[in-house]
């Protein structure tokens, strides 16, 4: 069976030689370039077409970097251990990433990125599976109420993204 990671043009961007690394290891199915800083990625961003980034947030301008893939229709998944908080989750997704990834998860990195090229490839779309996957850990991670402070956002989130019980049982 085909990995849908075959030859996918990978683009990793993070200042920690250990995880650009590591990342290198997990995707060696994939055809990667990896960047330490802001500079190597925009250049590597302006000059190649990517199937996928992963974008550090702290120490390169990940979020800087998220709008120039934005701009060229690269899906981003934002990867972070520094900035692993409610408002950078937020920032990330109302900034256009796919997918908001605590270094923590970092072996199931393949899995993420596999979650946001197959809706892309059948439909053109991609889908919040990540955040079902991960939504554990975050209230781990956060404590309880951690909603609270963007309620208004997560309201939309769970309307635009979940199927509601009513929307459940018309698909069953």
């Amino acid at each position: 069976m085909e990995n849908i990671l075959d030859g996918k043009r990978i683009l990793i961007v993070d200042d920690e030689p250990d995880i650009l690394e590591t990342l290198v290891e997990i995707l060696d199915m994939c055809l990667v370039d990896s960047a330490p800083n802001f500079e190597t990625a925009k250049k590597f961003l302006n000059k190649n077409k990517y199937d996928l980034a992963i974008l550090d947030i702290m120490g390169v301008r990940g979020y800087e970097l998220l709008e120039i893939a934005n701009e060229k229709d690269i899906p981003a998944l934002m990867l972070t251990a520094h900035a692993v908080s409610p408002d950078n989750l937020v920032k990330s997704i109302k900034g256009g990433a796919q997918s908001y990834i605590p270094k923590d998860s970092i072996s199931e990195i393949a899995v993420y990125i596999t979650d946001i090229l197959e809706p892309r490839e059948k439909d053109g779309k991609g889908g919040p599976d990540w955040f079902e996957k991960l939504e554990p850990y975050f209230d781990s991670k956060f404590g309880e109420g951690w909603k609270e402070k963007d309620r208004e956002f997560w309201d939309v989130y769970d309307r635009k993204f979940r199927a509601g019980k009513d929307e459940m049982e018309e698909m069953l």
